[in-house]
């Protein structure tokens, strides 16, 4: 009997997808099973696995379409790029025995094996000072409720799946946040965090590749601020923005008033604090000096792409339109 559907979608068949497949297959179960949702399927084939063919869309597309293919009754959303540890079911068998939880979420945290620059990526959101959520990138801290969590580690009961429709297309990235605000407000659902629940998620390489993934995390982010504001309208998603006005502005300010210098001075002081306090936070966790070191002027350009970003999809955007990977 299948009990649960790991959902992979994916453009193509690729590198990403010869590693996770064999990875999950690593669990040592009968009751799963896998399907691979490619643009177009090619000849390749393993256990437990399917490839349906979806054309050329986007990933809320692809996993709404385990609505009608899926055989299990709890379906596993995670990305091409990833892939779970090898005790991931039992703890969401676990997880799941309270029938008061509609949606179970974990860590995604960065492989060991990734490139140096990857790991770079990775590190940045292990701080407070770049998003305030590192539990998303680490197992830590203990089981509790959430109400947003993202779909690279996010598993739900098919049956609520289905109530709502799955995911709403309309958003990417964002989709994800969307379904977990119609968990919560439309079903009246649970989500949990479990910090058990591990998958390992491979970062993207270089600045330009990690500010552009962040730049999209903020635009959707400020959107949903103003349209969904349950779980967006919140201070936090608004401190880069802030940052990102200091910069532009704060020059012209000094040099059109020296009065302002003091106060110049002391922001940009307390940053730098800011920075010294997220070493310490990502030591705990990566212990690589070079590493530390380089993700702490990664954060300041985060800060950068991320609050702009935020700005557009608050006060400029009026529609998210669903881009496709």
């Amino acid at each position: 009997m299948i009990r649960y559907s790991f959902i992979i979608p994916v453009k193509a068949i690729n590198d990403y997808i010869h590693e996770a497949v064999p990875k999950i297959l690593q669990i040592e179960r009968d009751d799963y099973e896998i399907i691979i949702y490619p643009d177009r399927a090619n000849d390749e084939s393993w256990r437990k696995t399917r490839q349906i063919a979806t054309g050329h869309c986007g990933p809320a597309e692809k996993r709404t379409r385990a609505i009608h293919d899926a055989l299990g009754e709890i379906l596993i959303f995670v990305d091409d790029d990833a892939y779970p540890e090898k005790d991931f079911l039992d703890h969401l068998e676990e997880d799941f025995r309270d029938l008061g939880i509609t949606a179970v979420g974990g860590p995604a945290i960065t492989p060991k094996h990734d490139s140096f620059w990857q790991k770079v990526s990775g590190a940045v959101f292990l701080s407070f000072l770049s998003g305030g959520s590192p539990e998303r990138y680490v197992s830590v801290g203990k089981k509790r409720l959430v109400d947003d969590w993202p779909s690279v580690n996010l598993s739900i009961r098919k049956d609520a799946f289905i109530a709502l429709n799955g995911f709403d297309c309309e958003f990417w990235p964002g989709e994800d946040t969307k379904l977990c605000l119609d968990i919560i407000k439309k079903i009246k659902g649970k989500i949990l965090y479990d910090p058990a629940l591990i998958v390992y998620h491979h970062r993207r390489e270089g600045l330009w590749r990690h500010m552009k993934q962040v730049a999209g995390y903020g635009l959707h982010r400020g959107f949903f601020a103003k349209r969904y504001p349950a779980t967006s309208l919140r201070w936090k998603y608004f401190l880069p923005t802030f940052f990102f006005l200091f910069v532009s502005f704060g020059t012209v300010a000094v040099l059109l008033d020296r009065d302002f210098l003091i106060w110049y001075l002391a922001l940009w002081s307390l940053y730098f604090v800011g920075l010294l306090k997220s070493a310490v936070d990502i030591y705990r966790y990566e212990q690589n000096i070079a590493i530390i070191s380089h993700a702490l002027y990664y954060i300041f350009f985060t800060h950068l792409a991320y609050g702009f970003s935020f700005l557009r999809g608050f006060l400029w955007t009026w529609k998210l339109k669903s881009k496709l990977r």
